[in-house]
This record gives structure tokens, sequence and C-alpha cells, in this order.
């Protein structure tokens, strides 16, 4: 018996279609639609599609990514073997991460889209998608959490980054966990499985947002977010973690208020906790309370600090930072039940 795939489709460039004016193309293509493309799935699962959005992945929210987690739950209760989803990936760096955050199940979740949309030449998204339907069906896939297939390459879903605007292969990530070879996943890697969160739908979304101080910015925009109700801050610093000293006392300032995290703007290498010792290092920041972001880059420090924030606990932050591989050995020997494989928060 082939194994159960359902497709959740959100929108984005793998359903567009040409408007009608000739001013570009939107959004209009269904899940269903989506799999008639592809009758070569049919080989892979017995594949069933269902639309939750049909939006930009602009338009796509936290309410609607703990709805859609919500949804995979219950698809596995029902016995799916995987979940393709299908969205714009100009958002799916942040949506698949969401997911890895709220993913708690046995299955692979496996995030896709399109840089191309179907209307033209060498337009990816049945290729992806049939990559995908892959990943989500084969039983070797099961306890990866979530991931991203695209242009032949499966990256896991901590990790991944948009790294361009328009090509094929625009994600990216550090470790790939595979590739795909001749219509299957050919896998090199296994993720650790972290712990997870499980925020109410109905979860107020606190207010974080995203500060990039440049050469000779003032720190007016601190005071500003404060102003404006900001529950959190999340810089994104130059280097492994630097500012200019003019921003540390609006800085120290607010570390007394809200949790204030600060990741680096390369996007690549873990933020520096001890290394530089000079007036806004990343050691000055760590002892006038500001807090590093580890392996995760900005868009990520935010979404973990959202959603601890959304769930009471700003304090758990510091758990989600660190994504390296630890042995059972090394989970064993702490005394955090939670900071294991497959803890959860």
């Amino acid at each position: 018996m082939k194994p159960q795939v359902q497709i959740i489709a959100l929108g984005g460039t793998i359903a567009c279609t040409p408007d009608s004016a000739g001013s570009g193309v939107a959004p209009g293509l269904t899940g269903a639609d989506l799999v008639a493309a592809v009758p070569q799935l049919a080989a892979l699962a017995d594949v069933e599609a269902r639309n939750l959005s049909n939006v930009p992945s602009t338009e796509i929210g936290l309410p609607l990514v703990i709805e859609l987690a919500a949804a995979i739950r219950a698809h596995e209760d029902q016995g799916a073997a995987g979940i393709v989803v299908t969205q714009g990936t100009d958002t799916i760096e942040e949506t698949a991460f969401l997911l890895h955050l709220l993913h708690r199940g046995a299955i692979p979740v496996v995030v896709t889209g399109a840089m191309r949309n179907p209307s033209v030449p060498g337009a990816d998204g049945a290729a992806n998608l049939f990559a995908a339907v892959a990943c989500a069906a084969d039983p070797r896939c099961r306890d990866l959490g979530v991931m991203v297939a695209f242009d032949d390459v499966i990256h896991p879903a901590a990790w991944v980054q948009k790294r361009d605007t328009s090509s094929t292969g625009a994600f990216w990530s550090p470790a790939p966990l595979g590739w795909m070879a001749e219509g299957r996943p050919a896998l090199y890697a296994r993720p650790p499985r972290g712990p997870t969160f499980d925020p109410a739908l109905e979860a107020a979304l606190p207010f974080v947002p995203i500060l990039k101080p440049g050469l000779s910015d003032p720190p007016l925009l601190v005071e500003a977010a404060l102003a404006a109700g900001a529950a959190g801050l999340v810089l994104d610093l130059a280097g492994g973690g630097h500012v200019l000293s003019s921003w540390l006392e609006p800085l120290t300032s607010a570390a007394r208020r809200v949790p204030v995290i600060f990741s680096s703007r390369t996007r690549g290498g873990r933020v520096l906790s001890r290394t530089y010792g000079q007036v806004g290092g990343e050691i000055d920041l760590l002892k006038r309370g500001l807090r590093g972001s580890g392996d995760l880059d900005a868009l990520k420090a935010r979404l973990v600090l959202m959603l601890a924030l959304m769930t009471g606990a700003p304090e758990r932050f510091d758990r989600f930072t660190d994504l390296s591989w630890r042995s059972a050995a090394d989970a064993r020997g702490t005394d955090d039940p939670e900071n294991t494989s497959t803890g959860r928060l």
C-alpha cells in the first residue's frame, strides 16, 4: 500500500497565474491544480491536497502558521505518512523555521515552492513538488522534522536561508540533509530534534522589531520601539555581534525592561560570546544584560523570542540558540529534560 501524503497549499509563485490585464502574476492555482500538473506523484504516494490559504508569502503570519501546525498534527493523527507545504519563497525560511519550532511529530514535513511561475519557460514548481512528495513519502525521512526541498537539495528548516531574489537555487544551508538522486532522496545527515513550543492559537502577537544599525546610525529607534510597545528587541549587528558605542546606553536601559537579543548581520557562523572585549563588543553587550542569538540569524531569533513571549517564558529563549548536534551522552548529562534531542517545551 502506498503511503498517504497530504499537500497543504498556501499560495505563492508555485500557484501563480498571469493577470488577464498583463500586469504580472498572482496566486490563483489550488493545491489540487498543483497535483494535477504532476501526474508522476501517483507513483510515489496517495496524494491529497487542500488549500489553507492562497496568498503571497509576505501575507503569511504567525496565526496562520500556528493553524498550519495544528492541521499537520491532525493529519498525522489520521494516518498521514508525510506533509508537503507549498507556499511563496519570500518567507519560506521563516515559515519553515516556525514549523520546526512547532512540529513535534514523527512524520516529515517538507516545505517547497517555486522561483519561476508556471507560465514561464523553465518553471521549477513541478520538480520541487515532486522532490517534496518523495521526501514526505520516504520512511527514511521520519523523525527528520521539517525540511525544505528545493532545486533537488534537501535543507534542514533550522538552517535554511533564501540568498537570491530570482535564481532557482536561491536556498542555502551550511550542511544540507541530502539531495535528490533519480527521483528519490539520498540522505547524508540527520538533524537534531530540539524542543518545541505549543502556543495557543488565540495568543496575542508581541511586537518584536529587528534593528539593524549601520555606520554613524544614531540609536533613536531603540527608544522609539519601546515607546511603540515593543515586548523585545532583536539587533542585527556587525561581525560577531558588535555595535557602535553610542548605542550602548540606550541598549543597556532597554535590556532592563525587555529581552534584547543580538545577532550577526553576516547570517553565517555563530554569534560570538568571549572573543572581543572592546566597548560595544559581544563581551561588553553580555555584561550589559543583552543576550546573544547563538546560531540564529535575526529573522529566526525574532521568531523564537516571539514564541517564548507568547508562551509566557521569555527566559527559555536561550534553549533554542544552539542548533549543533548533541550526542545522547551529552543529553543525558544535563539536568534539563528539555535540552535533549526529543525535548519539548
